[in-house]
């Protein structure tokens, strides 16, 4: 099949296309690169393998009456499956371009739904405004501000990822997808190891350049691995994400780390 193009405008900041190939529909930044992608026979299901990842804090956390930060919407993959797969939760998501989130509603069938905030604005902004407010508020901080380029140059700073860990509960989780990019990631996992003290997790995603990052708020508890093992179990029958792998490659590529976070 060929690639359709099915919608393209322009803002200050770029091009966003949607694009149509093979039953995939995905929204694109001027790139052939997809920054999120939505399958049109299971649009409630999470499409790109990183995406899936970036939902391995399950591992972790049992969701329920939790306040949720997502920031970068893109098409909303990560949005609708929050709040298709658990009804208790609340999530703010935060997305720098008003374009974009509107083609997530209009194209990735992401809800209005009246658990969703969707602010436009700048990530960092954002931040610094919310701790104005109110501090160790959000249970999961979920970041996914990047494009081919790497994260976004305001959030590229270690102030930044301070007030992400200011703005968790105690026992709160940062994720992040960190991309193995050579020029940012060695700064970043720096500046996020030491913020975290080394509570953390990696997970790269085959087949990408992606590497999604788990990092432990000083709260969170020690996890047993034969309990992580048996919930990988029952996640992966809940909600058909490969969660036993992901468990296996937590403990495979983190002998650094692992320890920090779990206990044989």
């Amino acid at each position: 099949m060929t690639l359709k193009m099915i919608y393209q405008t322009k803002d200050q900041d770029g091009d966003i296309e949607v694009s149509e190939l093979d039953g995939v529909r995905s929204l694109h930044f001027g790139s052939f690169a997809q920054q999120s992608a939505m399958s049109l026979k299971n649009p409630d299901q999470l499409e790109l393998e990183y995406a899936k990842a970036m939902m391995s804090w399950l591992l972790f956390h049992e969701i329920g009456n939790d306040d949720i930060l997502l920031m970068g919407l893109g098409g909303g993959s990560l949005a609708k499956y929050i709040l298709n797969h658990f009804p208790e939760c609340r999530l703010e998501a935060v997305e720098y371009r008003s374009a974009v989130a509107e083609v997530a509603h209009d194209y990735f069938e992401l809800p209005r739904d009246s658990r969703l905030n969707i602010v436009i604005d700048d990530g960092a902004h954002y931040a610094r405004e919310r701790l104005n407010m109110q501090r160790e508020f959000y249970q999961i901080i979920m970041l996914d501000a990047f494009d081919s380029q790497g994260i976004a140059e305001s959030l590229c700073n270690v102030e930044f990822f301070a007030m992400c860990k200011t703005l968790l509960k105690k026992e709160g989780i940062l994720v992040v997808d960190l991309w193995n990019n050579k020029m940012q990631f060695k700064q970043l996992f720096s500046w996020l190891g030491g913020l975290f003290e080394a509570k953390l997790l990696l997970l790269p995603v085959h087949g990408t350049v992606n590497v999604i990052a788990i990092f432990f708020h000083e709260d969170t508890p020690v996890y047993s691995r034969n309990a992580l093992k048996k919930r990988a179990i029952q996640l992966e029958k809940k909600y058909q994400l490969p969660f036993k792998r992901y468990l296996k490659e937590f403990i495979a590529y983190n002998p650094n780390f692992i320890d920090n976070v779990t206990s044989a």
